[in-house]
């Protein structure tokens, strides 16, 4: 229960003021605009969308500045903005398959059809400052230039690792062997599929009817579509944490990185007035295959089996950490027993939620004046109790009545 606070009000506003003045900061110091954080902060704008469930780039990178940086924020004011929105459709799903791609690695084989594409990725620098970037003047910070191989506005077809043998097929010259057109790259997990190492999906290449969170609620044990749409809007830094405890023990699995793909994907509906689908754009994912060897059982041989990971934009590190959660939480539906907490339905899945865990945490910053009143006099007569039985002295009694006659006074 909570009660008013006196002269709140004026209060509150004032905290307003002094918010929008920390926001912006030294006046001075020229404002960061939001197209400057949709195009030079686009990992923080990734994460937003897929943990704020909307994908929109400028929305992203608005919540983000007016969050002050606090991605957990900035993906609160996102999610709160789209549950505003009407659903006008239901779009058909994504091909990744025919991504067009921007980075592709695989960890499990050295040579695939269609290469390895190393694409823009923190992976092979050296993690030190480069104090260079702090010594950039404006012009120079703003100054236009050639995209970079692997930045946005790059040419995909001069990247090293072999986009542009596939751009060549795709535009009819001669085609390369074992070298498909761009939109047709083979998964790596066809490789181990087509050996019969890798557990098979539908044979008849149907999907189950996907789970809603937004108009149904999560109830364990949730199907695999539930969970991954949970885990999809799940905080990064929780998944990441529950993922390397499966590889550190707590789990027992060995998993590897199967593929992992970063690109731009079509975006299809079916309009009812036609009957077929259209084609209204793309969006940015990002995609992860985790293989983990299955010692099998007594319907199924040994195998690899499958976790699977998909957000929004380039968001690998959530991609990677969602798909060993996915494989963790398939544990009991694959007859080996849930030993630990990466593979609880209930804990995993109800925890993940950074929008209702961070609410519920910062509403104890709220006033609890009666709840907190009620145990303080609990406290006091379990006190009295126990100086009655075991013949103390209560020292806290003096202070308690202190404490009392100041909030009268008050």
């Amino acid at each position: 229960m909570y009660v008013a606070v006196k002269g709140g009000e004026r209060a509150i506003e004032q905290s307003w003021d002094l918010l929008a003045r920390a926001r912006r900061g030294n006046p001075e110091v020229p404002a960061l605009s939001v197209t400057q954080i949709r195009e030079q902060m686009r990992l923080a704008v990734a994460r937003v969308m897929s943990e704020g469930a909307l994908y929109d780039e400028t929305l992203a990178a608005l919540a983000i500045k007016q969050a002050a940086g606090d991605l957990v924020e900035a993906i609160f004011l996102l999610r709160a903005y789209r549950t505003t929105l009407p659903r006008l459709g239901t779009t058909t799903p994504i091909d990744t398959a025919a991504m067009r791609l921007s980075r592709r690695i695989s960890a499990t084989f050295k040579d695939v059809p269609g290469g390895q594409v190393l694409g823009a990725t923190y992976d092979y620098t050296q993690r030190l400052l480069d104090f260079a970037l702090l010594a950039q003047d404006e012009a120079h910070e703003h100054g236009s230039r050639e995209p970079l191989p692997g930045e946005v506005g790059a040419d995909t077809a001069h990247d090293a690792a072999g986009v542009e043998s596939r751009n060549a097929v795709a535009q009819g010259d001669v085609a390369i062997p074992g070298v498909p057109p761009i939109g047709v790259t083979p998964r790596v997990t066809d490789i181990l599929g087509r050996d019969g190492l890798l557990e098979a999906l539908r044979a008849d290449g149907t999907d189950p009817e996907p789970h809603d969170l937004v108009h149904a609620p999560l109830f364990t044990p949730a199907s695999r579509t539930a969970r991954l749409q949970n885990l999809a809007r799940g905080d990064e830094g929780f998944l990441l944490a529950l993922g390397y405890s499966t590889q550190r023990g707590y789990g027992n699995d060995h998993p590897f990185a199967g593929e992992i793909r970063i690109g731009h994907v079509a975006v299809e509906i079916v309009p009812e007035e036609l009957g077929f689908a259209i084609d209204i754009g793309e969006i940015a994912v990002t995609e992860c295959q985790m293989v983990t060897q299955f010692g099998g059982n007594q319907d199924v041989p040994p195998q690899f089996t499958q976790g699977y990971g998909l957000a929004f934009g380039h968001n690998e590190r959530k991609a990677l950490a969602m798909s060993l959660v996915d494989r963790a939480l398939r544990t009991q539906e694959l007859g080996d027993a849930v030993t630990s907490p990466a593979q609880q339905q209930e804990f995993v899945l109800y925890h993940s939620d950074n929008v209702e865990a961070s609410g519920f945490v910062q509403h104890l910053k709220l006033p609890h004046y009666v709840d907190f009143q009620a145990e303080l006099e609990l406290v006091r007569r379990l006190r009295a109790e126990h100086a009655a039985k075991y013949g103390t002295q209560d020292a806290g009694d003096d202070t308690g009545a202190t404490v009392q006659n100041s909030q009268e006074a008050a």
